[in-house]
């Protein structure tokens, strides 16, 4: 007669061998998968850096908009609606990415009755962030007149992973109204919620401004990570688990039946 505790033994450390096998292949299968999402990036920078420089204008269509394009814009700078995004490091120091909208020129007969003018959302560089109480903020450059730049083409501001928040809204640190007595500071900015709370109309793209001295600020962007290798990796790890796991769940299986025939055999 088989045991109760020795089949109930048997019977946990099948279903644990088999949840191991199963995490395995799906932590394995997701692996891949990161692994053919970088695949993907790193073909979507090299083709939109390879792509023919864009001179955008507030008409500019947004199939031109390639991510990693190389573009110029020229246009005057909005600085009442300038954010600061925040916790952007460089350097292992704190800071701020910089964010104006720049107003692009545009012919008034083109415009039709009551729509605004068009602007492009820059993300001008990183400036430091105070690190003592006394400490005062680096002043924001506020050059006017005509500026002409040049950078990289973005389908959105790179984001931080936010594991809470207090409000629904991941932009709700926006001002409801714009001018504000102090420059907005945000975690994560999204074109669609700027343009609502400034009611500017913007280009849907992003320009990464291009390494300028002249600009008083730093433009140093992180790269994405591409190392599809890395995950590859790690998923011949977890498939290698699975397997071990797999090949455990055989013998335990392999042994608990050979016990029960061996009973059987001694019952006759």
């Amino acid at each position: 007669m088989v045991r109760p505790h020795s089949m109930l033994r048997t019977l946990v450390a099948l279903l644990l061998l088999a949840i191991v096998v199963l995490t395995g292949l799906k932590l394995g299968a997701w692996q891949l998968s990161r692994a053919s999402e970088r695949m993907e990036l790193a073909a979507t920078i090299a083709a939109g850096r390879a792509s023919t420089p864009l001179q955008l204008n507030a008409n500019t269509p947004a199939s031109q908009f390639s991510p990693w394009r190389s573009a110029s814009a020229s246009g005057s700078w909005l600085h009442q609606y300038t954010v600061l995004i925040d916790n952007r490091n460089h350097g292992g120091k704190p800071g701020y990415w910089v964010a104006t909208p720049l107003l692009l020129p545009q012919d008034a007969s083109t415009l039709a009755p009551n729509q605004p003018s068009t602007a492009l959302l820059v993300l001008r560089g990183w400036i430091p962030r105070p690190v003592h109480p006394n400490q005062a903020q680096q002043p924001i450059p506020t050059p006017d007149g005509m500026q002409t730049l040049n950078g990289e083409l973005l389908d959105h501001v790179p984001r931080l992973i936010q594991l809470w928040s207090w409000s629904k809204n991941p932009s709700a640190q926006l001002p409801d109204t714009w001018p504000t007595d102090s420059t907005a500071v945000v975690q994560n900015l999204e074109l669609n919620e700027l343009s609502r709370v400034s009611g500017l109309h913007f280009l849907p793209t992003i320009l990464a401004a291009k390494p300028d001295p002249a600009s008083g600020l730093l433009q140093d962007w992180p790269e994405p990570l591409l190392d599809a290798d890395k995950n590859r990796g790690y998923a011949l790890q977890w498939f290698g688990f699975a397997a071990i796991a797999g090949i455990a769940w055989l013998i335990v299986l392999w042994r608990a039946l050979k016990r029960q025939r061996q009973r059987r055999s001694s019952n006759i």
